[in-house]
Order: structure tokens, then sequence, then C-alpha cells
């Protein structure tokens, strides 16, 4: 009888799921936002073997970016349509880029002098550190380290 019941339990342990196939879902989608500082958009499609789709923007100063994309059983591939500074039509990588921004020396100064600085070199910074005693949070609370200033 100990040996029929143990048999029952190892029998059990072993569950066969059903392998469920699901045929792709076709999906749409879209939005469009348009306000004083410009507007933003995006589209994509898919149904299971490959996406397409677009976004982009414009801002208020006339800069603007659009990006076409599909991306299927060849891999991801994109096309930039843009006009802004610091652009020209070359190719890095497997994206096409389509620019018309006029060829200068230097920066945009933008609006109140913000804006695109030419070449941006990257920053370093430290990792925060975890510190519960004398972080933002105090004794033994959820801080980060406190900033040097």
């Amino acid at each position: 009888v100990a040996l029929v019941a143990a048999l029952a339990v190892v029998a059990s342990a072993f569950v066969i799921e059903p392998v469920h196939h699901h045929a792709p879902q076709p999906y749409k989608f879209g939005y469009s936002v348009k306000d004083k500082h410009g507007e933003q958009h995006r589209e994509e499609a898919g149904d299971g073997h490959a996406v397409r789709g677009s976004y982009g923007f414009s801002d208020a100063r006339g800069i603007r970016r659009q990006v076409n994309y599909v991306a299927d059983k060849a891999g991801f591939r994109a096309q930039v349509k843009t006009n802004e500074p610091g652009t020209a039509n070359q190719n890095p990588a497997a994206v096409h880029l389509i620019s018309d921004a006029p060829y200068a020396h230097g920066g945009y100064a933008g609006a109140a002098g913000l804006g695109y600085a030419g070449v941006v070199a990257p920053v370093l910074v430290a990792p925060v550190a975890y510190n519960g005693l004398g972080g933002n949070g105090l004794l033994g609370g959820l801080g980060y380290a406190r900033y040097g200033y």
C-alpha cells in the first residue's frame, strides 16, 4: 500500500502542460500631441512577422525629426529625416540619415542661449553609494550618500 501511495505521489509530480500556439495578433496604434512647444507623434503597426512605424517631432524653432522604421526577419532598419544642427547626410550603422541642416561651425544657441552646443564630451559620474546612515533617509533609511556640497 505504501509503495502504491509513493508511486501515486511521484506520478502526480509530473504534470504535462499542454502547449498553446497562438497566431500572431495584428496591432496598430498612434498618437499626436501638439502644444505651444511643438508637435510629437508616433504610429506603429505589426502583423506578427514585421513591425512598421514612424515617430518624430518639430519644435517652435522649426527643428524637426522624422524617423521611419521597419523591424522584421532582416533586422531593424530606420530612415531619419531631420534639419537638426550638427547633422549631415551620412549613414552610420544601418540608419539612413537625410539632413537639410545648414553647414556651419560652432554651436546653435537656440532660445535663451540654450540648445545645441556642437560636440558634447561624455561625462563620467561616480555611482551613488547606498548609505542608510547620514544619507537622504538618515538612520537606517533607504537613503543615498550625501552629495559633496
